[in-house]
């Protein structure tokens, strides 16, 4: 599971004497304090995200281990060209109860960089945000995997709200300098650094067989849901509860089909109870009382 968030850089200016032997310890060359500008940069944190996302706190600490080295980056475009700046040391911080991972990167002074510099100082480069890959998505509400459960990001279960705890890093890819901060594509990512389809890693890995079938699945999964949800909207009302079809209709549709289930069992059970079913004729014995019901 790769993932994208977003954050903040903050300029800082000459490297220290322990920063630049860090920083020496990644280059190919020395490189004095004058050659190098040094900034902070504010990674991720244990926060839920407009995505309806947080990364684990105990998660954080791997995650930085994974960033130091990893290059920054323009849009998340990964080319050796693309290349601007360099993680060199990592920590995570707690604020606030807020627990963050900052890191410090460097940029080489001269020619292109000095316009990056210029621009952090300015405030203009600002926003970054970072790809890597997660083992986990866990559901907020049960702990188990998120998307084998019925519930759902974003939506309020007794007063609790849904969302998708990353766990476990697997691998750091970059950080970005990103002119929009607040992007819906940031999220879960899956293949080299943007979302794919199921039906295009499928294709990617010769399965199409396996996604046509899972396809076919899908479609018989989806009607009998919504078979599902019409017979329990339809027991409702003839149970006389004094919602409106409209509001039973959209209440129902945010359950899982493991949820309708037991509901539409027990509105059944409710509806025989209010309304037994009689024989026209009643009850007879024999043939000869059966037949005595049709004298005139």
């Amino acid at each position: 599971m790769e993932v994208k968030k977003e954050s903040s850089a903050v300029g800082v200016g000459v490297p220290t004497e322990e920063q630049l032997a860090r920083i020496n310890a990644l280059a190919k060359g020395n490189l004095t304090a004058e050659q190098v500008y040094v900034f902070s940069v504010r990674l991720c944190d244990d926060q839920v995200d407009r995505d309806y996302e947080r990364f684990d706190t105990g998660a954080l600490p791997a995650l930085a281990k994974l960033f130091v080295g990893r290059s920054g980056i323009v849009d998340h475009k990964w080319s050796a060209g693309g290349q601007l700046a360099r993680i060199f040391e990592t920590e995570v911080v707690k604020e606030e109860g807020i627990s963050y991972l900052k890191a410090w990167a460097y940029i080489r002074r001269g020619g292109a960089g000095d316009e990056w510099i210029a621009d952090i100082e300015a405030g203009i480069k600002k926003e970054v945000s970072i790809g890597c890959s997660m083992g986990r998505s866990v559901c907020s509400i049960c702990g188990g995997e998120y998307g084998s459960c019925g519930h759902r990001k974003g939506e309020y279960y007794e007063g609790q709200l849904c969302c998708a705890i990353l766990r476990e890093p697997v691998d750091a890819y970059e950080f970005s300098f990103v002119a929009v901060p607040a992007q819906r594509e940031a999220g879960v990512l899956k293949g080299m650094g943007r979302r794919l389809s199921l039906k295009e890693l499928a294709d990617e890995f010769g399965a199409q067989e396996e996604y046509r079938g899972l396809w076919k699945l899908s479609q018989l999964g989806q009607r009998y849901q919504k078979q599902l949800a019409d017979e329990v909207v339809r027991l409702c009302l003839m149970l006389g509860l004094k919602l409106e079809e409209p509001v039973l209709r959209c209440a129902v549709e945010k359950l899982a089909g493991s949820d309708l289930v037991p509901l539409r069992d027990a509105l059944r059970e409710r509806a025989a109870e209010k309304y037994p079913v009689q024989l026209q004729l009643g009850t007879v014995r024999g043939e000869e009382a059966l037949e005595r019901g049709y004298l005139i």
